[in-house]
């Protein structure tokens, strides 16, 4: 009957304690709620919200509903960073061994692709023989030796957060901005972290498509993990453009090592001559310099981003990725052998442009519609994927080209697919007569107090 009385509550727009949500979780993990109930609940909290104290009290518990992660006595400080997630979201592949390289650990438990959204498992899971499975033990060592992993989600971490948001996406409660809050920080805390970077994406191919509500959910995130004891900051960046120049499981790999290697080659911190690179290198070293404000080794933003920039123009982070790869059973001379490949799909189609003129738009939402179509992403959680499928080589805005120049490329399995894909993908270029300036990449960043030293 205790479930009964908590769907009264907050359908009457009451609050739950701690206990209850405790007890709730409880239920939850063990069964004893039936899910008509715990989704009658869910929906009373769709309508009703819920207050910063129960967000907190539902995230704790459901943080420990299973396994949570402490760390030997180690000087190196434990960190991660979240997406929201996007179109060529690539940024954990380099940003997870550059943060080892800066003398940080990184426990970073990633997620899988669904709709548009592209998932960083999917893309490790192009490489032969990478596991993302890793048993806490030896999870926990190469975290300690190589200084950074990125596998998935255990059974035993969270596991109310998986029923709870399986119930969520058949209900229609999934935009729920506390339930949100909570799916998202209990993994996190449960990783043990000292402090967090949130990369919270803005725009037409976001899950948060206004300013609005990307600030109200980077907001609640930051006050949230703060108050919980994690040191945490949100980056507010446009997610109306890819990131990069490929989109699709393998080509983001691909584009990664090859941004890693190119970095590797660079003296003191300089960009990559690959220009088409400048936004990836943007988010990789902001969140790399937000975390290291964070954890207290750089006085502020502007002293971090050179720390981050001459770190990254090392051979430091490229040899970490290489660790962390071997370390998770890459088969080394497969994965270069698929590196030097042109494609891993039979089809490869060119897009020219039909007239000449400045890019102004590249519709990243019209891009991942496409890949997903392809067979790059998923309609439903058990949906496979293609891994080879994708669009690489793609046109900046800003970059003027001339009739028949290359915009983009699209990677496929059918012949059959070739006219469709081609149509698809230069629809979603719009070209101008006069150049417009692109939105800006980073578009504020939220601190849990005022700080401008750390603007």
């Amino acid at each position: 009957m205790k479930a009964v009385a908590w769907i009264e509550t907050k359908r009457d727009g009451g609050a739950l304690t701690e206990a209850d949500w405790r007890a709730f979780v409880q239920g939850v993990v063990d069964g004893s709620i039936p899910d008509y109930q715990i989704s009658a609940l869910l929906m009373a909290i769709y309508f009703r919200g819920m207050d910063a104290g129960e967000t907190a009290a539902l995230t704790l518990a459901m943080r420990d509903s299973g396994r949570t992660f402490q760390w030997p006595a180690d000087p190196r400080p434990v960190v991660d960073k979240h997406s929201t997630g996007g179109v060529g979201d690539k940024v954990s592949l380099p940003l997870a061994p550059l943060l080892a390289a800066l003398g940080f650990r990184v426990p970073m438990i990633s997620g899988r692709s669904l709709g548009i959204t592209g998932g960083t498992l999917d893309k490790l899971e192009s490489i032969p023989g990478y596991c993302t499975r890793l048993g806490p033990e030896r999870f926990v060592e190469q975290v300690q030796t190589v200084g950074c992993a990125i596998v998935g989600q255990t059974e035993d971490l969270v596991p109310a957060d998986r029923k709870l948001y399986a119930l969520r996406d058949v209900t229609g409660t999934v935009p729920s901005l506390p339930l949100i809050t909570s799916s998202i920080l209990s993994k996190k805390l449960a990783e043990g972290l000292d402090a967090l970077v949130l990369d919270v994406k803005c725009g037409r191919a976001a899950f948060m498509d206004t300013p609005e509500k990307a600030h109200a959910l980077a907001r609640a995130m930051v006050e949230l993990a703060h108050a919980c004891g994690v040191r945490t900051c949100a980056l507010i960046t446009g997610m109306d453009v890819p990131l990069g120049r490929a989109v699709g499981n393998w080509l983001e790999v691909r584009e990664s090592h090859r941004f890693l290697e190119s970095c590797a080659r660079a003296a003191g911190g300089k960009m990559p001559a690959e220009d088409g690179w400048s936004d990836l290198k943007t988010l990789v070293v902001e969140c790399a310099a937000r975390l290291l404000v964070l954890t207290d080794r750089a006085r502020d933003r502007s002293r971090a981003v050179e720390q981050a920039e001459a770190c990254l123009g090392s051979r430091a982070p490229w040899e970490r990725w290489k660790a962390m790869l071997l370390a998770q059973g890459t088969r080394w001379d497969a994965y270069e052998a698929q590196l030097q490949a042109d494609s891993l799909a039979p089809v490869v189609a060119e897009v020219l442009a039909e007239r000449e003129g400045w890019i102004v738009d590249c519709d990243a939402r019209q891009i991942g519609e496409l890949v997903r179509d392809l067979g790059g992403g998923r309609r439903t959680a058990e949906d496979s994927v293609d891994p080879a499928v994708g669009v690489d080589e793609l046109a900046r805005c800003g970059q003027w080209v001339r009739k028949g120049d290359l915009l983009g490329r699209v990677h496929l399995r059918q012949e059959s697919q070739k006219a469709e894909a081609v149509r698809r993908l230069r629809a979603a270029f719009r070209l101008a007569d006069a150049a417009e300036p692109p939105p800006p990449l980073v578009r504020d960043c939220l601190w849990p107090e005022p700080a401008s030293a750390r603007a």
